[in-house]
C-alpha cells in the first residue's frame, strides 16, 4: 500500500514551469490523503486564474498515480491563497 511520504516524493518531481521549483517545495501541496489504493491531493495555486492550473493538476494526478499501490488519484484545488512562507528548501 502506498504511503503519504511516497506520494509526496513523487509529487516533488512536478515542477511549476513559471517558478522552476517543485509543487512540494513551493508549498502548493496542502494535504495528501491515502486510503488503500485511493489518493486525494489537496493543493493551492500560486495565484488566482493561474494559466497553468489544468496542467499542474494533471501533472500532480499522474505523478500520484505513478506511485506503486495507487489505483486512482484525485486532485482538489483549494480556494485559499498561496503563501510564500509555505515554501521549503530541500538539502
Amino acid at each position: 500500500m502506498a504511503t503519504e511520504q511516497e506520494v509526496r516524493e513523487a509529487l516533488a518531481k512536478v515542477i511549476d514551469p513559471h517558478i522552476g521549483m517543485s509543487v512540494v517545495d513551493m508549498g502548493m501541496i496542502r494535504e495528501i490523503l491515502v486510503n488503500e489504493g485511493q489518493v486525494e491531493v489537496r493543493m493551492v495555486l500560486t495565484g488566482p486564474g493561474c494559466p497553468l492550473a489544468s496542467y499542474l493538476v494533471e501533472q500532480v494526478r499522474q505523478a500520484a498515480e505513478g506511485v506503486e499501490g495507487v489505483d486512482e488519484a484525485t486532485v482538489i484545488l483549494l480556494d485559499e491563497p498561496w503563501r510564500p512562507e509555505w515554501m521549503t528548501r530541500r538539502p
